[in-house]
């Protein structure tokens, strides 16, 4: 798998962009194109420092049935806008992007085009940060997408195009195995995602088109996926109070990490976006710009 072609976005330099936010259409490494919205850094001139607010922006990877436009997603993107630049976009089968969800599999190429177009603008230092089904997709997106000049790894790995890769990556509420069933929530999701009927639901009722056929073959787990990040910085978020995975899924990524990745457990904290305050924001934020 490897990121979008180079040459595809022309480089430009960050002081020259637009105060307001930019929003564009970008292209997948496979055609889909994926709507994105840049929202440049809010920060004063005397708060954090300048050069690293110049320098570094953080990309959000939202959950299943999200979106750019999602009250949760925009509220993540005005925190995190406060130290950094932000790029936000919805993946394939959401929003007004094309294609259709394949529930965490072709994703990663959807954010390796956000974290391209985030370097084409100038971005020398990219974070990605992601939730659920986003949270999954940064997994893989950091075991796959190396630096320039990182060597190879086994299980698919590659060294792909300078542009895509992150700096550090943060994982919020993700699974950590596939075909999760153990609750409710995750029962309710597998019959939308995997029968007509609940496809039916997904299209009219939560706005996302999702892909008829079976994952072939089955990506990288997000467990497999957390021990192949580093050197890159990890942080993995979940709450005490996650209906969907219980906290035996961020233990097992930390755990695959190595001693490499940070772990906090939020108490009180339920799922995702949806779930995630202004403090927790503001924290994930902070980690982002110092890592």
């Amino acid at each position: 798998m490897t990121s979008v072609s180079e040459g595809r976005f022309r480089s430009s330099s960050v002081p020259l962009i637009t105060r307001g936010p930019l929003r564009t259409t970008l292209r997948a490494d496979d055609g889909v194109l994926i709507e994105a919205v840049y929202d440049p850094c809010t920060a004063g001139d005397g708060a954090g420092d300048e050069q690293g607010r110049a320098t570094t922006a953080i990309v959000v990877a939202h959950g299943f049935t999200g979106s750019a436009d999602r009250p949760a997603v925009r509220r993540a993107a005005g925190v995190f806008s406060q130290r950094a630049a932000v790029v936000t976009f919805s993946f394939r089968g959401h929003g007004r992007s094309g294609g259709r969800s394949t529930v965490g599999d072709r994703e990663v190429l959807d954010l390796a085009a956000a974290v391209a177009w985030a370097r084409s603008l100038g971005h020398t230092r990219v974070v990605t940060a992601g939730f659920s089904m986003g949270g999954s997709v940064v997994l893989r997106h950091g075991a796959l997408y190396t630096r320039p000049g990182a060597p190879g790894e086994a299980g698919g790995r590659t060294e792909a195009h300078g542009e895509a890769h992150a700096d550090a990556v943060v994982s919020v509420s993700a699974p950590a195995r596939w075909y999760y069933r153990g609750t409710a929530p995750m029962r309710r999701l597998h019959w939308m995602v995997t029968r007509p009927t609940g496809r039916l639901v997904g299209r009219y009722g939560f706005r996302t088109r999702i892909a008829r056929d079976d994952w072939n073959p089955v990506p990288l787990s997000p467990v497999e996926a957390a021990g192949l990040i580093a050197p890159a910085p990890l942080l993995i978020v979940h709450g005490d109070r996650d209906p969907y995975f219980p906290l035996d899924h961020p233990r097992m990524l930390a755990d695959a990490a190595g001693g490499a990745a940070e772990l906090w457990l939020e108490p009180g904290m339920g799922h995702a976006e949806n779930a995630a305050d202004e403090t927790l924001l503001t924290r994930l934020a902070d980690w982002a710009m110092t890592r």
